[in-house]
């Protein structure tokens, strides 16, 4: 009864928080060059050299996204907009995400900044959910990959997403170099992520723009010693753009419905991370 109470309330969150959320995201340690916007949203011209967030830990839930390179100097490639791949959705999809778990949920997230760290940074310790998007354009160091396989095995929650069958591939042959063990598998619709919070049919779910290839995503999963009953250390939403939806449900970009169901999944996820 509760949930089914609060799946309206997500559309009407999203929609009534517009102006706040714009005034949390002018506060962000953003630069652009030149400093314009579209539609209240910053440009993705982000200068390289910006410092990026880094939230020291307060107890409440940080979004923490995952900064990666890829050549070019340690930075990486970038888009046509000189953003990199990794930073598609910042901040708008962190910022509004939050707002709605804050709301429908008990998970007390921090509202005013998010995180973002490299793999091989300590820090990452300090918060049990990390965020990577495109993936297959992640070229992970020996200390990355060290550092990842042992936040996992410590009880760390891995999300991927925003990325296509080509980038699954790549992926999962990362994933096998952390854990040599553990292989993807497709997850079922009995999985406990799908029953978190709100119950999910993943069968159903379709994106349409969003996805990359088709209109349904496919989720993918690593497990505990490969066990689909114990823990799931990473989950992967193979053919769709979450964050996408996330960004652009203040303005009405996408129809309501399908952002719901993609804000139902995240809220999903992270219930289920912090809860396992």
């Amino acid at each position: 009864m509760r949930v089914r109470a609060r799946i309206g309330l997500i559309a009407a969150v999203t929609l009534a928080t517009g102006g706040a959320l714009a005034a949390e995201r002018s506060t962000a340690p953003i630069t652009v060059d030149p400093p314009v916007t579209i539609a209240g949203f910053p440009t993705a011209r982000v200068r390289p050299s910006q410092d990026w967030p880094k939230t020291p830990y307060n107890g409440r839930f940080v979004f923490t996204r995952i900064k990666f390179d890829y050549g070019f100097g340690g930075f990486g490639r970038f888009r046509g907009s000189r953003e990199p791949f990794w930073h598609h959705d910042h901040p708008s999809a962190e910022y509004n995400f939050a707002k709605i778990l804050e709301t429908i949920t008990f998970v007390p997230p921090t509202l005013e900044s998010s995180n973002i760290l490299t793999l091989d940074d300590e820090r990452i310790f300090a918060y049990p959910i990390i965020y990577m998007v495109e993936p297959g354009f992640w070229e992970p160091n020996e200390k990355e990959l060290t550092n990842l396989r042992a936040y996992l095995l410590k009880g760390g929650f891995m999300i991927f997403d925003d990325f296509d069958d080509r980038q699954m591939y790549v992926l999962s042959e990362i994933m096998r170099r952390v854990l040599p063990d553990l292989p993807f598998v497709q997850l079922e619709p009995d999985d406990a992520i799908f029953d978190s919070f709100f119950t999910i049919d993943p069968r159903i779910l379709s994106f349409h723009g969003a996805a990359y290839r088709g209109d349904h995503i496919d989720f993918w999963g690593i497990y505990e010693d490969n066990d689909p009953q114990k823990r799931l250390l990473v989950i992967a939403g193979n053919n769709g753009d979450l964050g996408e939806f996330w960004e652009y449900s203040d303005i009405g970009f996408f129809p309501i419905d399908i952002t719901n169901e993609a804000y139902k999944v995240g809220v999903n996820y992270i219930v289920y991370g912090m809860t396992h």
